[in-house]
């Protein structure tokens, strides 16, 4: 399992889809996330606004991505 670091409380879903190079635009990850394609913490997440906290873990397309502070 891959991680992705963040300095802050929390990272958006979308942005953490960026950050991991999961996929390549903002708009990308809008369409991935309101499709279905994309659970956190094993459940699926249709708000692309969806606070992500150190901890979480994002799976999408056979990855998964656990978030951890930096």
């Amino acid at each position: 399992m891959e991680t992705i670091r963040i300095r802050d409380e929390f990272i958006k879903l979308g942005q953490a889809l960026k950050l991991a190079d999961l996929v390549e635009s903002g708009v990308d990850a809008k369409i991935e996330i309101q499709e279905g394609f994309v659970k956190v913490n094993g459940v699926v997440e249709v708000q692309r606004g969806k606070k992500i906290h150190p901890g979480d873990v994002i799976e999408y397309n056979g990855q998964q991505i656990k978030v951890v502070d930096e």
